[in-house]
């Protein structure tokens, strides 16, 4: 692999900054200072500095973004920004896209990676990955209404979802929802198959991932060590 190459796809510095930072002895290789951004290397083996920081070559990257309103689950749209709008072109540059959907007005919890086998394996049915949402709904929710959506409702268009979990808060019309599968518009139909609406909808968690108060809504984060391993368990 090219040193350029490699430092792009580590998320350290673009093609030109990884030029510039050569020709000012800022990166070396194995201790030697780089003389060319397209040497060679060995991603695996050979140790590299950027500006007297260690790079680690990661295949994969994961990122844990706080999806704010308006923005929608794609790599790119013709008419709305996407979330992929929201990094910075160091890791748009990665081939990063969303790992499942979240609706234009759905706020809250997205795994961006590029890991595709990754990514279809925690969004197949047969795993049965969960997935929590805070909601609010127009009209209150009785405790037969809540039966019924926890025995699982069949859609307008004659689909029988899973049965999934919903945990009342003391209003009767906000609390979680926990579903194991992600059907189009999923929460927002099965409220229409009570004859209520959402007026509020928020993912809180994603399998073992779970969106932290501390990450603003719009801000993003790499996963750590940890979240990558449990995400990894939950996939296999």
């Amino acid at each position: 692999m090219r040193l350029d190459k490699f430092l792009s796809v580590s998320a350290t510095a673009t093609r030109k900054e990884t030029a510039r930072a050569v020709r000012a002895g800022q990166i070396t290789v194995n201790g030697i200072t780089a003389k060319r951004a397209d040497m060679a290397l060995d991603p695996e083996k050979d140790a590299v500095c950027y500006c007297g920081n260690a790079v680690f070559y990661k295949p994969f990257r994961y990122v844990l973004l706080n999806k704010p309103d308006g923005y929608v689950s794609a790599t790119e749209d013709g008419r709305d920004p996407t979330v992929l709008e929201l990094l910075p072109p160091l890791y748009t540059d990665l081939g990063l896209f969303p790992c499942g959907r979240l609706d234009k007005h759905t706020l809250g919890l997205m795994l961006l990676t590029n890991n595709g086998e990754l990514s279809h394996r925690l969004l197949s049915p047969r795993r049965h990955v969960s997935k929590r949402y805070a909601f609010r709904v127009k009209f209150p929710l009785t405790v037969e209404e809540c039966e019924r959506f926890r025995e699982g409702l069949v859609l307008e268009d004659g689909y029988e979802t899973k049965p999934a979990d919903i945990e009342l808060a003391e209003d009767k019309k906000s609390g979680v929802i926990t579903l194991v599968e992600g059907k189009y518009h999923q929460i927002k139909r099965m409220m229409e198959a009570l004859h209520n609406q959402i007026t509020y909808l928020e993912r809180i968690s994603f399998g073992p991932l779970a969106l932290s108060e501390d990450l603003p809504r719009g801000a993003w984060r790499e996963l750590t060590e940890e979240e990558e391993k449990m995400l990894l368990i939950t996939a296999e």
